[in-house]
This record gives structure tokens, C-alpha cells and sequence, in this order.
């Protein structure tokens, strides 16, 4: 099993009588990216603050390839890269000098800094921006100078708060293919969204929280299975979408069929082996049987069946 990257042990912040995180735990392996989701008010950007140092838990720590948050914030800091849901460039630099400023500031040197900058330039697409003044990017466009900057001291984790909130859908498109390529580069991505669906298309995992507890944890698909007790299954046939439906009434194990435009869909209450019996059934009936699709659980289902939408 690959060693976590990051593995934080009962993080608890509180505000006065608020606790904004409490007691939560999960950890992260490297390569893959976990969405991070929850409620407004449930404790996602004050989470990822305190992985980030700039904030201190009460109680309970985190540790970064064995590095605590709390003991060695200098060593996890180099090894973190943290974007927040806020970018507001410095004035008067144009996008090269913002970099090159940040490079410096991470102690980059020579033509080691040129280089870095150069090549996180190419990464995030921003070559031919880069004599633009940064405070006129689009708001694409800064966010991928964003993002640029903060990959200038190769980080193993990055932590992504709401970061393609305000783009537009190609812009948007185009930052999860970013998101995606970290990832395979080894990189180990914390990213939080509302949108469900955008989330769903990068993430291997999810992390779940309400009220600053954690409520679901693990990969999308088994966290989606843990939600039923029985396969959803759809079908889509050719011919008669009504003896198909009476067909599936026939069988054993089925349950709660529906027919929509030559697709149906069930609850199935057999386990694989026994589905596969049914769909080499129900090719045999001569129902022009074309697709066979086991349902899951998307982002958006876990959220509503995981959290109760309590604010704090």
C-alpha cells in the first residue's frame, strides 16, 4: 500500500463557541486528487488554512511526509502550495515579474529561477502573457498565473480553495486538464468546489465534511456503493420499451422498474454474478437489447445523502 502523503489526526479550530473543525481526520496519497466538499460554513477553507500554516488548529496536527503543521511549519511549507479562492495580483508587475518576484522570494536562483519560470509559464499557457500587466489578465488568465505561481517551488501537495469559481466554461475545462496533469505528475491536489460535476470529472476521491466533521471519506465509486444496498441498473433496448418492462417484472431479484424513451432502469437485488444472468436472459428474449449500464453515485447524490445542509 502507498505510504499518505498527508495525514491529518483529529484537527480541531475553534472560533469563540463555533468549532469550525472538529476532530477531523483523513489522509492523502500522492498522485491522486481528492474533491473536498461540504456545506458553506462547514469548516473546508479553515481546513485547508491550517494544512497550508497560515493558520493553527486547537488541538489534533497534521503531518506532510512526516512533517507536523504544528512543529515544522518551515519544512511543510516548502512542500505545500496553497491557492486561495482570492487572487489579487501586485500592481505595476506585468505576469513575467510576478513570477520572477515569487521565484526569488522562494529562494529560487540564476538559471535555476529562469528556468522554473519559464517552464511553469509554458505548463499553465500564460508564454505569451507574460509582458501583460498581471492586475489585466482575464480572469482565466489570472487564475493560471495563479496557479503558475503557486507550483514555483514544486510542491508535493497543493491545495486548490474554489479554484475555477468565476470562469468561464472553456477557461474551466481547460483548468482541470492543469488539475489532471498534476496529478499524474505525482503531485498529491486538495481541491473544494461547489460545482458537483466539475468535481467529478478529476477527482479519484472524496472528502465529505459538515460542521466540521467528517461525514464520508474514500474513492467516489465505493463511497456511491456504500450508499445502497442493491445495483442500480439501466438498460436501453431497440424494439418494444413495454415488453421489455414486462419482461423485467418477470424476473427475480428486480425491483422498482421504470421506462423512459426505450430506456429502463431498476433496482437489482442479486449480487454480478447473478445480473449477468438476467442480461444473458434478457438478450435472449429478443428485446434488441443494445446497453447494459450499472448506475453510480455521482458527487452530487453523496453530497445530499451524506450531509443534512446544517450551516454554522
Amino acid at each position: 500500500m502507498t505510504e499518505p502523503l498527508l495525514q491529518v489526526r483529529a484537527l480541531c479550530r475553534r472560533f469563540g463557541d463555533l468549532r469550525a473543525v472538529n476532530a477531523l481526520s483523513f489522509e492523502m496519497e500522492p498522485g491522486r486528487v481528492y474533491g473536498f466538499i461540504g456545506p458553506n460554513g462547514a469548516g473546508k477553507t479553515t481546513t485547508m488554512r491550517i494544512l497550508a500554516t497560515l493558520d493553527l488548529p486547537d488541538a489534533g496536527d497534521a503531518l506532510l511526509e512526516g512533517l507536523s503543521v504544528l512543529e515544522q511549519p518551515r519544512e511543510v511549507r516548502r512542500r505545500v502550495g496553497f491557492m486561495s479562492d482570492q487572487f489579487t495580483p501586485y500592481p505595476n508587475l506585468t505576469a513575467g515579474q510576478f513570477l520572477d518576484f515569487f521565484a526569488r522570494a522562494y529562494g529560487l536562483r540564476g538559471r535555476e529561477r529562469v528556468e522554473r519560470v519559464t517552464s511553469l509559464a509554458a505548463f499553465c499557457g500564460l508564454e505569451t502573457f507574460l509582458d501583460r500587466p498581471a492586475s489585466r489578465l482575464s480572469k482565466g488568465m489570472g487564475q493560471r498565473l495563479h496557479l503558475a505561481k503557486t507550483l514555483l517551488h514544486d510542491p508535493a501537495l497543493m491545495i486548490l480553495d474554489e479554484p475555477t469559481s468565476g470562469l468561464d466554461p472553456r477557461a474551466r475545462i481547460e483548468f482541470r486538464e492543469l488539475v489532471r496533469e498534476l496529478a499524474a505528475r505525482g503531485k498529491s491536489v486538495l481541491i473544494s468546489s461547489h460545482i458537483l460535476a466539475e468535481l467529478a470529472e478529476i477527482c479519484d476521491a472524496v472528502i465529505v465534511i459538515e460542521r466540521g466533521q467528517r461525514v464520508a471519506f474514500g474513492d467516489i465509486r465505493e463511497v456511491g456503493k456504500g450508499l445502497h444496498e442493491h445495483l442500480r441498473i439501466s438498460l436501453r433496448v431497440l424494439r418494444d420499451g413495454a415488453a421489455a418492462e414486462r419482461f423485467l417484472l418477470t424476473q427475480p431479484q428486480v425491483q422498482a422498474v421504470s421506462r423512459h424513451d426505450g430506456r429502463l432502469s431498476f433496482d437489482f437485488m442479486g449480487d454480478e454474478e447473478a445480473l449477468s444472468g438476467l442480461v444473458g436472459r434478457a438478450a435472449g428474449a429478443g428485446l434488441g437489447l443494445v446497453e447494459v449500464r450499472l448506475l453510480e453515485s455521482g458527487l452530487e447524490e453523496i453530497f445530499l445523502r451524506t450531509t443534512r445542509g446544517e450551516l454554522q
